[in-house]
């Protein structure tokens, strides 16, 4: 095997989870944030929410972004937000911030979030 081969998909692999990575809260922001009276914002399906979800989490499907005015009115409300892998939770905090939210986070997928917010 092609050693420069080996070394670009192990370079594609750590860039790819850096990428991943940035866009997400450490745990200490995320315990600060907790502490401030953030929300928790599950943005996974009805199904996915019910088979089972991190307590105090709201249910907000990525589908029903637009019914959180209506439960959170205060856009400076910090807003912890995760999914099952990452992905949606990371377009909700794209989607909320145009929404004039301005303390919107991504804790990344379901069991980072769960990992977050147990300490």
């Amino acid at each position: 095997m092609n050693i420069a081969l080996v070394i670009t998909a192990i370079a594609v692999i750590v860039v790819f989870y850096l990428l991943k990575q940035a866009g997400q809260l450490s745990s200490k922001n995320a315990e600060q944030l907790i502490k401030a009276g953030a929300v928790v914002i599950d943005v996974r399906s009805v199904p996915e929410f019910s088979s089972g979800h991190l307590p105090n989490a709201v249910n907000f499907p990525l589908e029903r972004l637009d019914e959180i005015p209506k439960k959170i009115p205060d856009q400076s409300t910090p807003l912890l937000l995760h999914c099952q892998s990452g992905m949606r939770s990371g377009m909700a905090k794209k989607r909320l911030s145009a929404m004039g939210y301005t303390n919107v986070h991504n804790l990344g997928s379901f069991y980072r979030a769960a990992e977050l917010l147990k300490k």
